[in-house]
């Protein structure tokens, strides 16, 4: 009987257990299931990170950077570590200025000049060398303060009064900044050489504000002047020309140069490469914001620059080429160097219409 119970159980343990090959097979096939499934899930996961690469990738510039920061956790601080992606900064939106809104930037002229408006004129007999759209009237930013500087020197006013710079001089037309503060002293001659040499503008507002009848009376014998020099296609409204509702064309800038150049101290103080000034016991150091000035090669008498976005960069400048005295005008030129670079094309045409030694 104990036999026949141990073959029952035996037979039983067979059928209920499956065989060691069958039970081999069955694991190798679950364990490819599960090899399947975490490959399926790597390749997602993969996808994922793809994804996402290219949907930077049109961003050359971007890049992850790890952050340090703090955190409070429980009233504890914890320090933990970030991943970030930096973004590439957007493209400069493209200014137009009152120039290429009039469509003056389809004028081409033989110099491939990169001012809109350019003249220039024989210092000597007023003969006109180039010009190009030179009749039209624009914005002349801070060539305003050539005329500036004019009026303070006619007005026979004193130059060691000291002004005080207030509130009123402050930029509210582009809420530009200024090296020179609110309540800074200086003398009026310092304050005519730095705007001339270094456009500062609240310098050239506390000039106008000292004039007789006040900032109304300075615009005004401004206005008086250019009427006077006959620059009919000019206009002005304040004394710095950030406003662009000062206006003149370049054949008007060009009688204005010629009759500024007679006065030596708007000569020397436009042409300073650099100068160290007294602002109330503080000194303080200007740089000339045209460098061709202090350029061995350049033999120049009077200068000024400009710009504003409506303006773009401009320039008027006398200067000796080859013996001779020419004035020369660029107004609405496009990147920081251009104007001086036209200056320069100029030149090397001016050089090359007259040889040297010819008279």
């Amino acid at each position: 009987m104990y036999k026949l119970v141990l073959s029952a159980i035996a037979s039983l343990l067979l059928v209920l257990t499956p065989p060691v090959e069958a039970r081999v097979k069955a694991k190798a096939r679950a364990e490819r299931a599960v090899g399947a499934g975490k490959a399926k899930k790597h390749v997602v996961v993969k996808s994922r990170v793809q994804r996402r690469e290219i949907a930077l990738r049109p961003a050359a510039e971007n890049r992850n950077t790890m952050v340090r920061r703090t955190v409070m956790v429980r009233g504890k601080r914890k320090l933990v570590y970030q991943r970030v992606i930096v973004a590439a900064s957007l493209p400069e939106r493209v200014r137009q200025s009152a120039g290429d809104l009039a469509g003056l930037n389809q004028t081409r002229d033989p110099l491939d000049l990169k001012s809109n408006v350019a003249f220039v004129l024989d210092q000597n007999n007023a003969e006109v060398l180039f010009e190009k759209n030179a009749n039209i009237a624009l914005p002349i930013a801070s060539i305003t303060k050539l005329m500036t500087g004019l009026i303070v020197v006619e007005a026979r006013q004193d130059l060691d009064e000291v002004l005080t710079v207030t509130e009123d001089d402050v930029d509210h037309e582009k809420f530009t900044s200024s090296r020179l503060r609110v309540g800074s002293q200086m003398t009026r001659a310092n304050l005519l050489h730095i705007a001339l040499m270094s456009s500062e503008n609240r310098a050239a507002a506390a000039l106008a504000r000292n004039y007789p009848g006040g900032v109304a009376g300075f615009v005004a014998a401004m206005n008086a002047k250019a009427y006077q020099l006959g620059m009919h296609d000019t206009r002005y409204v304040d004394s710095s020309g950030l406003s662009s509702r000062n206006v003149a064309s370049a054949r008007d800038l060009a009688k204005l140069a010629m009759f500024a150049y007679n006065e030596p101290l708007l000569r020397q103080y436009s042409t300073d490469p650099k100068s160290t000034v007294d602002a109330g016991g503080r000194l303080m150091h200007y740089n000339n914001t045209n460098y061709l000035v202090a350029m061995p090669d350049w033999d120049i008498g009077l200068q000024k620059t400009g710009f504003i976005n409506e303006a773009g960069r401009c320039l008027v400048m006398q200067t000796v080429i080859q013996g001779r005295a020419v004035i020369m005008v660029f107004l609405d030129s496009k990147g920081k160097q251009s104007r001086t670079a036209d200056a320069g094309r100029m030149r090397r045409w001016l050089e090359a219409l007259r040889p040297p030694g010819l008279t």
